[in-house]
């Protein structure tokens, strides 16, 4: 630890984190002993829940430009993330820190915010989202609460700071917010004032970029209160207007149980099949609207339109056989998918032997290479790629017969059918 250390004797002393040579290093630059940087918002709120933090995040009375002199002075690199919000980023030993400004908000537009610099941490936290996210620390782990927030915190009540509707017409992502909040901060009844606004302000989401829609959706559904907040959300009229195509609640209630049940991770995009219902070009449209990743959009494509048929009383040979032709995630998906629709609780033993079936499974080496069906007459080409894979549907089909004889048979069997 840096020799300019602090003794941490606050609420949050044993916070990990907090005791971190890089983080003691990048706090010490921007002035944190004489009351300069104080930490704020997620790392604050999860370490006094006792729940697990990610990001560290650091609010300073510093302009950007003398924060960043100070950090570049102590060795410290810096990136000017977003200069015009009074935003920079410190990496020390390989950790981001998100350092800003306090300021005030001058101008919104429901998207955007044009604010200005103070030195008020009052102010500084009107400006936030919801109480909970309006607590800072010192680097002794002293907690700082200016707006009651940590009332709210204890009784895990999402609510927003001030007027609601006020605060959401500032920025219409925070609808989302409240609702992923809840999900995964919340407890009890949600907070009356806050869903009757986000209610009545739901048109503003059509103002919304799919890309944090995208974040929100689905950083929501990892929460294991996802789906009961989901349908908040269908009742007060606004998942219609951000997922319309989310038709399968009960589906995406029986694969939350199912993953809390048996301690599986959670799986945002599996999730995210499990609501969805629709065909291949209603689900392609899903994708683009809420920019999902290629790798995303196959993968949910995939779930739904595959054919295989996957319950769960597969036989041992095909099981082995869908392994094969699937590979294992998208076999995982799908059994995921059919347990959570089976409306039979006693097939869970058969679902999770599938499962388990599939993460001890290795794939056999099928054998047949390009010089032995060269070496059969079969010309390059096309002609190849299809004689191969007739072959080897053949050998899928006979459990994955070792017998190299056998299959130099089979090839020349179906070299001679469709070749001569």
């Amino acid at each position: 630890m840096s020799d300019n250390s602090v003794q941490a004797t606050g609420e949050l002393a044993l916070a990990p984190w907090l005791k971190e040579p890089a983080t003691q290093k990048v706090m010490n630059a921007l002035g944190a002993q004489e009351g300069l940087a104080r930490f704020v918002g997620g790392c604050v709120r999860n370490a006094l829940l006792r729940e697990p933090v990610k990001d560290l995040d650091i609010a300073t009375s510093l302009t950007p430009q003398d924060a960043m002199a100070r950090l570049e002075a102590a060795g410290i690199k810096v990136v000017p993330t977003g200069l015009a919000h009074g935003t920079i980023t410190a990496i020390e030993d390989g950790r981001p820190f998100e350092v800003t400004t306090l300021r005030v908000d001058v101008a919104t537009d429901g998207r955007h915010a044009e604010v200005a610099f103070t030195q008020d941490w009052a102010e500084d936290a009107k400006r936030r989202d919801f109480t909970m996210n309006a607590l800072y620390a010192d680097i002794d782990g002293t907690v700082h609460d200016p707006l009651n927030g940590r009332a709210d915190l204890d009784a895990r009540r999402v609510r927003f700071i001030g007027d609601a509707t006020a605060r959401i017409q500032e920025d219409y992502l925070r609808i989302l917010r409240f609702f992923r909040f809840q999900a995964h901060y919340g407890q009890g009844q949600m907070d009356a004032e806050g869903l009757a606004a986000c209610a009545a302000q739901k048109a503003g989401l059509k103002g919304l970029s799919g890309e944090r829609v995208r974040g929100e959706l689905l950083r929501l559904l990892e929460a294991d209160e996802a789906a009961t907040v989901l349908r908040q959300m269908a009742a007060a009229g606004i998942l219609s207007e951000v997922l319309p195509e989310a038709a399968r609640l009960d589906r995406l209630e029986k694969l939350v149980d199912i993953e809390v049940g048996q301690l599986f991770s959670q799986d945002a995009i599996l999730r995210l099949s499990a609501l969805l219902e629709g065909d291949a070009d209603k689900l392609r449209a899903v994708a683009e609207r809420l920019r999902l990743s290629n790798k995303e959009r196959t993968r949910v494509l995939k779930m739904h339109t595959d054919p295989t048929k996957m319950v769960c009383y597969l036989s041992m040979r095909e099981v082995r056989r869908a392994l094969y032709w699937l590979g294992v995630e998208l076999f995982k998906d799908k059994a995921l998918l059919g347990w959570a629709a089976d409306g039979k609780d006693h097939n869970a033993m058969q679902w999770r032997a599938l499962l388990a079936l599939a993460d001890t499974w290795e794939r056999p080496d099928f054998g047949l290479t390009g010089s032995m069906l060269k070496a059969s007459g079969v010309p390059e080409g096309p002609e190849m790629g299809r004689v191969f894979r007739e072959v080897e549907e053949w050998w899928v089909d006979a459990d994955f017969i070792d017998d190299e004889f056998s299959l130099i048979e089979r090839l020349k069997a179906v070299v001679q059918a469709t070749i001569y």
